[in-house]
């Protein structure tokens, strides 16, 4: 099967020093302006996705959701977690005092990819 997330080097590496700090985690990508559908990173529980949502794999072992709407535009297309020096939108996700924001690269799927991905969780 075909992971529909995958992530840099960098991006793991971020993650488990986050992990060292905060403990648990997961991520969420919204939709809306103020995020600039940019990821957040969060403890474990501290964003509760809303009916829909998607969750599309795994980063390092957490949960990586999407908005609902933002999957539908997105849903042929994989995404790459990836890390940037600087302050990213919002301010709320657990990497902001660190200097750095996680941005998601995009490609599309080719067609054979798109035969065999793996599924995704709908939170019901």
């Amino acid at each position: 099967m075909i992971n529909r997330l995958d992530i840099t080097e960098k991006a793991r590496e971020l993650i488990h020093e986050l992990e060292a700090k905060h403990g648990k985690l997961m991520f969420y990508q919204a939709g809306g302006c103020c995020e600039g559908t940019q990821p957040q990173c969060f403890e474990e529980g501290g964003y509760f996705p809303r009916t829909n949502d998607d969750m599309i794999g795994l980063a390092e072992g957490y949960e990586f959701w999407v908005d609902r709407d933002l999957f539908e535009y997105w849903k042929h297309a994989h995404f790459t977690l990836d890390v940037l020096d600087g302050f990213g939108p919002g301010g709320f996700s657990l990497e902001t005092p660190l200097g750095k924001t996680f941005k998601v690269h995009y490609r599309l799927f080719t067609a054979e990819e798109l035969n065999d991905l793996s599924p995704i969780k709908r939170n019901e």
